[in-house]
This record gives structure tokens, C-alpha cells and sequence, in this order.
């Protein structure tokens, strides 16, 4: 986008006063920043306006209440903005004991720590503010951050309560980083790659290529780090941290007014960006159940609707494809926070010692066998699921005023055959593009009449037998086509 602003807005304005500007300009990197976090905040902001009401209207269903019924029509929509506004004008008290400037500092650390881990997040092929190849491991490094604006605002409120509330948030959230963070390696290990954009593509096609459906083991470890995402949020039956029938109200006992709904923001915009994770990591992010934009809709109509990997030309059908991408993964992002607040309304908040006895004993030791069984299958080539299901590869379309069109799919992303979507690298087999394309150099030297009048062969090696993991490397005989 930086680029874009340069040469296409920002150089059109300079050249009104007989002046350029390069691609590399600072201020269209600055205005693209701006850009981004004015998307993102939007995502949090709005986010939690509609993920409170909807809690408040899932609660009521669950005790048989109807929830907000008044302010905004019907269904109460403008209950979340009504005391958005209440909480604007309320007193900002602070306590006499209290350490003001951490006081005052811990909201604001624990909602920055939430919104930043936004950063990496894809909502459609190449839809991030930052594509990161460390990407996973810059999501879970800046989401465990958001445990110092808690124990900060439980230390600077000079109350007892608010820093028991402060030490159990410590305490649960560093436990549980250590089951969840074995829950993201497998799929970081069957994918090869820890580029969350990368993660997405390469289970494009049927649902049956949704990591989940891998092997039993993936299938199980989805819901350990779902319960671990639970934990690590803050959320019922985990949430001791602000347990009122024990600690008033935690560590924000002492808040009130806007600095207190800064707490609840972060908490529901954590929720959904762990949600968003779980949907990248185990449901194929922003790829549907099926094919629908890059195979279905180029068979009927003829023309190139999703965007391919690196793909940079802008084109109508690519932008709609992307749309209904971030429609997707929105949609199983927002079925796992009501999922989340389902469990909230269900069980009872368990104690202290329970939740860590949760993880150390029950958390840790499944991520840990199921990491081994995710390894030992990958191992073995152990079919996975797609590959049990019988049936042909090739179906047929048909449309009004349309002859009928052969579909060639496939199962799998990693098999080469009969793909629409171009040759694919095997999960595991090889890492990352820059791995894939090494930059070769060929000498100058004389080539032989009888070489150069050869065709160009090409020779195959086949890296391992395993076929989830068949990676190919092309080698060129011609050095003129390989220079």
C-alpha cells in the first residue's frame, strides 16, 4: 500500500508543483501505517460493541431472559454504544494509595498489547497490515504481553484484592502459554512454515483439507488449545483473575469510566484474535468449505476469480474473492467466541488451584502426546482423512446457456495431479519460498554445438517417499535456460 501511495497518489500531487517522488517515499509508508491501524482499531472497537450485546443476548437464552429488549429497536442493538457513552461521562477516580502513573498506564499497556497482535493477522490472501514469516511467533509473543497491563493495574491500585486478582493472572497465563504454544508447533510442523498467510493457502480446496481433519491427533489438539485461548483470555470458568465472589472485582476493583472498558476491550478483541488464530491454524482461515473462488466459479464463468500466491495486479473477481474470504473467517472467528461465551454461561468457575491442575495435569501432557502423534503420522505417510474418502476427482458443472464444464480437482493441495491451482509444494517438504527459489548462478563459457542444440531436459529428484512431504526439485540441463 506504501508503494501504491507513493507513485500513484502522492507522486500525482508533486508533479502539480514540478516535483517526483520515489516508491521508498516516508510519508506514504507513514499515511499506509495510518491506514492500517485506522482498519484494525475498527476490528477491536466495533468488534467489541457487537461481541458485548451478543453476550448479553446469549446469557439471557441460556437463563431463559431475553437480554436487551429496549434501546435500539427490538432486539436492544444500541444497548453496547448506550453504555459506551454512560462510562465516556463517568467519574475517573483514582485511589489515594495507588501509584498514578502505573495506574493510569495499565489499561492502555493491556489494550496495546491486544491490538498489536492484530498486526500479523491475514483476514484474506495477503490482507494483513504486516505480512511476518515469523508470523505465529509474533502473535504469541505479543498476546502474552497483555498480562503486564494486569498485574500492573492490580500492583499500582494499592489494594489487596486488585493485586491477588494481578498474581493469578500471572500465574494462569503463564502456565497455560506453555500447552498452547505446543498446540501451535503442529501445525507449524505439517505446514512447514510459520507465515500465517502461507498457513491459509495451503489448505485451500474441500473442507476435508482443513488441518483438523489431518489425523486424529490435529483433531485433538484443536481443542486443547482452544482451552488454552479460554485460559489465556481471561474468560469463564478461568477467569480468577477478576473473581467477584472472591476479589470484589480483581485487579479492576479500583477502575472506573473509560479506563474501565479499556480492560473489557482488550479482553473481547483477545478473544477474537485467538479465535481468528484457531480458524488459520485448524479451519483453513479464509477458505470455505469448498472451492467456491478458485475452482468452482472459474469452471462456470471462465474467468480467474481468487488471487494466486504473489499475485499483485489488482482485478474485480480477486477483490470479490477476498471479500467473501474475510466473510469466512470472520464467520468461524465470531462462532468461536460465542462458543466461548456459551462455556461462560455454562460451567462454574473453578478455583484457583483447579485451573492450574487443568493445565499442568490434563493441558500439558494431551498437547505433549498429541505433538508425538502428529509427528509420528507425518512420519509414517499415514493417510489422512481426504485421502480415505472414495469418489472421482472430476465433477461437472453445469450452467444456463452454458455447455457443461469439467471441474479437475483434487483432494489434497500437496498432490500435484489435476490441480487448478497450479503445482503446489508438499506440507513439510520444503519451508518457505526463499528455500523453494534459490538464486542460481551459471558461468559464461562456451557450450558445446551438440548441448546446445538439445532440447531442455528436465530431470526430477525426488526428495522422500513420504507423499504428504514430496517436494520437487526441477533441475535444467540447458545452462542457456537455466541463465
Amino acid at each position: 500500500m506504501a508503494k501504491f501511495i507513493n507513485s500513484e497518489i502522492l507522486d500525482w500531487i508533486a508533479s502539480w508543483f514540478g516535483g517526483t517522488v520515489g516508491p521508498d517515499n516516508f510519508w506514504g509508508y507513514a499515511i499506509a501505517a495510518i491506514v492500517h491501524i485506522a482498519l484494525l482499531i475498527q476490528v477491536v472497537a466495533v468488534g467489541a460493541l457487537i461481541f458485548i450485546w451478543l453476550e448479553r443476548k446469549v446469557a439471557g437464552r441460556i437463563q431463559d431472559r431475553l437480554g436487551p429488549t429496549r434501546v435500539g429497536g427490538k432486539f436492544g442493538w444500541l444497548q453496547t454504544l448506550a453504555d459506551g457513552i454512560k462510562l465516556i461521562t463517568k467519574e475517573d477516580l483514582t485511589p489515594k494509595d495507588a501509584d498514578v502513573m502505573l495506574f493510569k498506564l495499565a489499561p492502555y499497556v493491556s489494550f496495546a498489547a491486544g491490538f498489536t497482535a492484530y498486526m500479523v493477522l491475514p483476514f484474506a490472501n495477503g490482507w494483513s497490515a504486516t505480512e511476518v514469516n515469523v508470523g505465529v511467533f509474533f502473535f504469541v509473543a505479543i498476546l502474552g504481553l497483555e498480562v503486564f497491563g494486569v498485574i500492573l493495574a492490580g500492583y499500582a491500585s494499592g489494594s489487596k484484592w486488585s493485586l491477588f486478582g494481578g498474581m493469578r493472572e500471572a500465574a494462569q497465563v503463564v502456565s497455560y502459554e506453555v500447552p498452547m504454544g505446543m498446540c501451535i508447533v503442529v501445525p507449524v510442523l505439517i505446514l512447514g512454515t510459520m507465515n500465517l498467510s502461507t498457513m491459509g493457502n495451503q489448505q485451500d480446496g474441500w473442507f476435508t483439507n482443513w488441518l483438523i481433519f489431518n489425523d486424529p491427533f490435529t483433531f485433538l489438539l484443536f481443542w486443547v488449545y482452544f482451552t488454552c485461548a479460554i485460559a489465556s483470555v481471561n474468560r469463564a470458568p478461568f477467569d480468577l483473575a477478576e473473581a467477584e465472589s472472591e476479589l470484589v472485582a480483581g485487579f479492576h476493583t479500583e477502575y472506573s469510566g473509560l479506563r474501565w472498558s479499556f480492560f473489557f476491550m482488550a479482553e473481547y478483541g483477545s478473544m477474537f484474535s485467538v479465535s481468528v488464530l484457531a480458524a488459520i491454524l485448524f479451519f483453513g482461515g479464509w477458505n470455505g468449505p469448498i472451492p467456491l473462488f478458485s475452482e468452482i466459479l472459474p469452471a462456470i464463468t471462465g474467468l480467474e476469480w481468487a488471487y494466486k500466491p504473489g499475485e499483485t495486479e489488482w482485478r474485480l473477481t480477486g477483490f470479490l474473492a477476498q471479500v467473501g474470504g474475510v466473510h469466512n473467517i470472520i464467520l468461524k472467528a465470531t462462532l468461536f467466541v460465542t462458543i466461548m461465551m456459551w462455556v461462560r454461561w455454562t460451567l462454574p468457575r473453578l478455583r484457583i488451584d483447579q485451573v492450574l491442575t487443568t493445565c499442568l495435569k490434563y493441558c500439558v501432557p494431551l498437547a505433549a502426546f498429541c505433538f508425538l502423534g502428529a509427528v509420528t503420522w507425518q512420519l509414517n505417510a499415514w493417510p489422512s482423512i481426504c485421502q480415505l474418502i472414495p469418489g472421482p476427482h472430476q465433477y461437472t458443472w453445469t450452467s444456463p446457456g452454458r455447455a457443461s464444464v469439467a471441474l479437475e480437482t483434487q483432494k489434497r493441495p500437496w498432490f500435484p495431479a489435476a490441480s487448478t491451482r497450479g503445482q503446489w509444494i508438499g506440507r513439510a517438504g520444503v519451508r518457505e519460498s526463499w528455500v523453494l527459489e534459490p538464486q542460481s548462478t551459471v558461468a559464461d563459457k562456451q557450450v558445446e554445438p551438440a548441448q546446445e542444440a538439445a532440447p531442455a531436459a528436465v530431470k526430477t529428484t525426488q526428495m522422500t517417499e513420504n507423499p504428504k512431504s514430496n517436494a520437487e526439485v526441477s533441475l535444467l540441463s540447458s545452462p542457456e535456460v537455466a541463465r
